[in-house]
């Protein structure tokens, strides 16, 4: 009686060292293990924007002076009040609700952006949005600080960070990026908190309303008349230097937050 086979299919019945096995099996497994990853990604993607997001305002808590090892997140977040503003007017505008509002979206939205020139485009930005959120925090009863937005190319990548400027709209608090490429040790020293202390106190604009903060070698003191405009760039990343000068040449210029800080410097703007 000849012996039953039981169970197994097609499949089984090959030899194990079947190059037709081998093939079918490998796919198999590329795409079980595809199928989980997905799935895995779907199911984290909140937990990361969310990730994201609380990365982002905890760097803004830090540039602006209101961080308190130990103290509540959302307590300490909530001196911060978001406003969005109309970078053409420099006026705020209700328009754009600021908690929606998703600048990496908008900005290749041509309803809420608008293309830049070689002229303007010093930064290399390609584009902008139309609107931005900033960031004000109020102390007794006045504008005592301004968290903005800004973003360059560097050398390897597009540097996102805040810049915190006094209520005066010119003096610098703080400066401090969130998310680079920069070769470490070189361009990545945009992150190195002794650099950055190189920037606090330092003007943007001089008497006449030109913008003169600038990146330069050998920055001198910043009580000194051409000092209090110059920060000392980074040695050895000179092109990644160039871009956080570029930075500051174009979002605190005409086509950036030059409008708002127009406003601001005049006592128009206040909180």
């Amino acid at each position: 009686m000849p012996e039953s086979r039981t169970g197994g299919g097609w499949l089984s019945s090959l030899p194990n060292d079947s190059v037709a096995k081998t093939l079918i099996m490998a796919v198999g497994i590329c795409l079980i293990c595809s199928v989980v990853v997905s799935v895995t990604a779907v199911k984290l993607k909140p937990l990361q924007l969310r990730n994201a997001e609380l990365a982002r305002q905890t760097q803004i808590l830090l540039v602006g002076g209101l961080w308190r090892e130990g103290a509540d997140f959302d307590e300490m977040f909530a001196q911060v009040e978001i406003r969005m503003v109309d970078l053409a007017s420099g006026q705020f505008t209700d328009a754009i609700d600021p908690d929606a509002f998703d600048a990496r979206q908008a900005v290749s939205d041509p309803e809420v952006s608008v293309a830049l020139s070689e002229q303007q485009d010093v930064a290399g930005l390609l584009r902008r949005t139309k609107y931005t959120p900033v960031y004000l925090v109020e102390k007794d009863g006045e504008l005592a600080t301004i968290i903005l937005p800004v973003r360059t190319r560097g050398l390897y990548s597009m540097l996102y960070g805040f810049l915190a400027l006094e209520g005066d709209g010119n003096t610098v608090k703080g400066i401090t990026f969130y998310e680079d490429g920069e070769t470490p040790g070189l361009g990545g020293e945009i992150n190195n908190p002794r650099w950055q202390a190189r920037w606090v106190g330092r003007h943007v604009f001089d008497d006449a309303g030109q913008v003169r903060l600038a990146i330069v070698r050998n920055a001198g003191p910043v009580d000194s008349p051409d000092g209090r405009f110059q920060v000392d760039s980074l040695s050895g990343a000179t092109l990644t230097s160039r871009g956080v000068d570029n930075m500051i040449r174009f979002w605190m210029g005409d086509d950036g937050f030059g409008p708002f800080l127009t406003r601001v410097r005049s006592g128009e703007i206040s909180i």
